[in-house]
């Protein structure tokens, strides 16, 4: 089947998909013909068809198997559907098998939800994605804290929980400083990033909740519907204003908030996400004589954001992903 330059090839992968799309994809190829092939299929049908973007319905612990062995053989940027009849974690462990996105699947999808899965798939068609790294632990001995104690504040988009466990698992269960998340990620899912997250590091992950008071070794994930703002002395709140720039919560919020409350005591890193978010509040840190990070091109599932903080000058090292964490354990403690 010839591709026309507006369209894009999509395969999707679970039984529960056959006929359920027809129709309703705009700019969509489907392939095979068929448009859906099994689970056990799949990495077999990646590989001589070339799709652009792969969908999988999360329908069992098969789909699972079948978004790793793609993305160890023949990475492509992978949609996930996460039906309601599982957990939430099974949500995030598709995204550690190398999942760029999940997204909630109705029991019975209508036409609205397809045309939002089609816009998506616009975007992941665009996208490079490489083989899934596997992290290390670094045994390092954390140094002692102090107050006021330093803040790393992190912004992530697109294919951020990924990046976000490698980085966070590398670090030490003593890290001398509390971390701010704000990944861009579909409404309701924060609170089952947070658990993942937790799950895959010795630091302990939360949802930020208004009036928390940081402490040295946690990880606070922003509220989905809210910004998170670090205030002084340590202590977070959740502001309900409108989406600054489309993104609630915005990264670009977080940095900035962080740069004004923790100064020359604040480590910004920037990974990988589509658009600008995050860029300006980076820039923000470094001006006040903070030290920041952006994740490079190589390692990145999208160099978007990286790429809108290195062109404002925001980032003082641009490295890839697995030097993060090391590179924030140095910084941490002359900081």
């Amino acid at each position: 089947m010839e591709v026309g330059a507006s369209a894009y090839r999509v395969l999707l992968v679970g039984e529960v998909l056959k006929g359920a799309s027809r129709g309703l994809f705009d700019g969509v190829v489907l392939a095979p013909a068929g448009g859906v092939c099994e689970f056990s299929d799949a990495l077999e049908t990646v590989q001589r068809l070339h799709p652009d973007v792969v969908v999988v319905d999360l329908s069992g612990p098969e789909a699972l198997k079948a978004i790793a062995r793609v993305m160890a053989e023949r990475p492509v940027p992978v949609l996930a559907l996460h039906p309601g009849v599982l957990s939430g974690a099974d949500a995030f462990q598709a995204l550690a098998a190398g999942a760029v996105d999940v997204v909630d699947r109705p029991t019975e999808p209508g036409v609205d939800f397809w045309q939002t899965v089609s816009r998506k798939l616009m975007l992941l068609a665009e996208v490079r994605v490489t083989r899934p790294v596997q992290a290390q632990k670094l045994n390092v001995r954390p140094a002692p804290t102090e107050a006021p104690f330093p803040l790393v504040a992190i912004a992530s988009s697109l294919g951020g929980p990924k990046a976000l466990s490698m980085v966070l698992k590398m670090l030490p269960k003593g890290f001398p400083a509390p971390i701010c998340i704000c990944q861009h990620i579909s409404n309701g899912f924060t609170e089952g990033l947070a658990q993942w997250l937790g799950s895959e590091t010795p630091l302990r992950v939360v949802e930020a909740s208004d009036g928390d008071e940081m402490m040295p070794g946690h990880v606070y994930i922003a509220r989905s519907g809210t910004h998170l703002v670090v205030r002084p002395k340590g202590r977070l709140s959740l502001d309900p204003s409108p989406p600054v720039r489309g993104f609630r919560p915005s990264c670009d919020v977080l940095l900035t908030s962080a740069a004004e409350a923790f100064g020359t005591r604040t480590l910004g890193v920037i990974l990988t996400g589509m658009g600008r978010d995050g860029a300006r509040g980076l820039k923000e840190i470094r001006e006040r004589g903070g030290r920041t990070i952006a994740q490079d091109k190589a390692s990145c599932a999208v160099y978007g954001m990286p790429k809108e903080a290195v062109r404002l000058g925001a980032a003082e090292e641009v490295l890839p992903l697995d030097q993060i964490a090391p590179t924030l354990i140095q910084w941490v403690e002359t900081c």
